[in-house]
């Protein structure tokens, strides 16, 4: 194995589960999720070879290609929302967790999730990058193409948004 192979390697094992969830979230189909993800580490995989010293930051240029390829998905099909999620895809698991703690937070999380996909799609991936995926204000600021100070000004109206509709 050359070393862009296990570069690229080490990149796929430590965002593999990220970009799917983060794609996961926005088109609600493990399918298509799952294509989407394979696609977004193909096009980087692609970069990488053709210029291996433009990719500074290789999460956040994970994260592009992945928003890209939503976008791309929904502007092909005509939908500018997202589909129902299926609960039954999303798993958590806690065995100290009883049947009905269970149910009671799936309806919270399909409430947070219908809340979620009524937002614009800035608010959206600002909420997701920031809170789910635990991103500095830097790198999230960089994603949205936006300065760190317009970034939490955004973050901050998507919060307060996302807690109006969860009221």
């Amino acid at each position: 194995m050359d070393k862009s192979q296990e570069k690229f390697s080490k990149i796929y094992d430590d965002y593999v589960e990220k970009i799917y969830r983060f794609v996961f979230l926005r088109v609600s189909s493990k399918e298509l999720a799952q294509d989407l993800t394979s696609e977004t580490f193909a096009k980087y995989w692609d970069n990488s070879r053709q210029n291996p010293d433009e990719i500074e930051n290789p999460r956040a240029f994970l994260y592009k290609i992945a928003k890209n390829l939503v976008v791309d998905h929904y502007r092909e099909k005509s939908k500018m929302q997202m589909a129902n999620a299926d609960i039954a895809d999303i798993q958590i698991v806690d065995t100290k967790v009883n049947f009905e703690q269970q149910a009671i937070l799936a309806s919270d999380m399909e409430g947070v999730r219908k809340a979620m996909s009524s937002l614009n799609e800035d608010y959206q991936n600002a909420i997701i990058w920031r809170y789910l995926e635990d991103m500095p204000i830097s790198e999230v600021s960089q994603l949205l193409d936006r300065s760190e100070e317009a970034t939490r000004v955004l973050l901050h109206r998507a919060m307060k948004e996302l807690r109006t509709k969860l009221s």
